[in-house]
């Protein structure tokens, strides 16, 4: 019981319960899920749906659809807009398992909300045991608009067997034995995890603690790497009190005050936004896989990255504020290889950090 790790995965993948076309390249395969692959065309819709019960995606797109975009040579996906695109992957899963989809860290990061939707489906980014269709990505660009194109992995699926989430006294049994924070852990439903809105004691950025997203900026095309100045994108985030006001509509990227880990023998996933946690949301992505931030995959902890959005009023965030939590899960076997560790995970140890696509600060 638990969650799948890579060595399953293709195991899943030789037995054809989990299909590609073109096949699934071994580049897709992480410690603990696959990513998805964007397919060649995508739909312009009025509003997000869900399938729904005895529905199919392609039925409710004859319904919202407004017009279709090749992405074959690339194409823009517009700031403000909703779009659906099929992927290129599909299920055929046994009764025993099922599945939950996440956007990919980079996919947060840009603000770009990314959702899987199935058919018969009744809820975003989860896959009931047995399915067996489709895959489409939900795609709704916040901040920026992007220039995508077939292939490009914004979202990723991690299969489970039975249930494998830690209970509370597991989770503190397990901080005993391998420390998860470089501090004390507040364990309740999962890790609670706080806002880090100490200034920067670097001369070259005094006073820095995040980033809010600037409203009018270029295209950002995912395909390029270290590419980007920040500047042109980003307002720098400075105090000097340990606290800001959070702007309504505005999103911004902080970092957590503490140094997470997450044991080879675990998996983790960032819990849902919570209202009574103040006007915001905090992280569209995630997944954190075995291995991140962790000494046997050559981490020493790793601060998780804060994708926040702010509702609709403004709000005071404080230095220390417990923002969110991680709620961790076993993993059936320890997977044959680890986040960080030869496979070019781009944020192990990491800090206050933006997406890939921009030069480093």
């Amino acid at each position: 019981m638990g969650v799948l790790p890579c060595q399953e995965i293709e195991t899943l993948i030789a037995d054809g319960q989990l299909t590609g076309n073109p096949a699934i390249t071994p580049e897709q395969i992480q410690p603990a899920s696959l990513d998805l692959r964007l397919g060649s065309v995508a739909y312009r819709v009025r509003a997000s749906f869900l399938a729904g019960t005895g529905r199919s995606v392609a039925d409710r797109l004859e319904e919202f659809e407004m017009h279709r975009i090749d992405l074959s040579d690339g194409a823009v996906l517009e700031k403000g807009a909703v779009y659906v695109v099929p992927l290129m992957e599909s299920l055929d899963l046994p009764d025993t398992i099922n599945a939950v989809a996440n956007a990919k860290s980079s996919t947060g990061r840009l603000d770009l909300l990314t959702r899987t939707i199935t058919d018969g489906g009744t809820e975003f980014d989860r896959i009931p045991r047995g399915y067996t269709g489709p895959l489409y990505a939900e795609i709704c660009p916040r901040s920026f608009s992007v220039l995508v194109r077939p292939g490009q992995r914004l979202n990723q699926i991690r299969f489970r067997k039975g249930q494998a989430i830690l209970s509370d006294p597991e989770l503190k049994k397990l901080h005993a034995e391998d420390p998860l924070v470089n501090g004390p852990a507040h364990i309740d439903n999962g890790l609670g995890f706080s806002v880090d809105l100490t200034p920067s004691n670097d001369s070259a950025a005094s006073g820095l603690v995040g980033f809010r997203a600037k409203p009018h900026t270029g295209v950002i095309d995912l395909d390029r790497i270290a590419h980007y100045d920040p500047a042109e994108y980003w307002e720098p985030i400075y105090t000097h009190d340990k606290r800001i006001i959070l702007d309504p509509g505005a999103f911004y990227i902080l970092v957590s005050q503490e140094a997470v880990t997450i044991p080879p023998d675990c998996a983790a996933e960032m819990a849902p936004y919570l209202a009574m946690v103040g006007e915001f949301r905090v992280h569209y992505a995630g997944f954190f896989d075995p291995g991140f931030g962790h000494a046997r995959a050559g981490g020493q902890g790793s601060r998780g990255v804060l994708e926040v959005r702010c509702h609709e009023a403004p709000f005071v965030l404080e230095h220390g504020q417990i923002v969110g939590r991680l709620v961790y899960e076993r993993m059936s076997d320890v997977p044959t290889q680890l986040y960080g560790a030869g496979i070019a995970s781009n944020y192990q140890g990491q800090g206050l950090k933006l997406s890939k696509h921009f030069k480093a600060l």
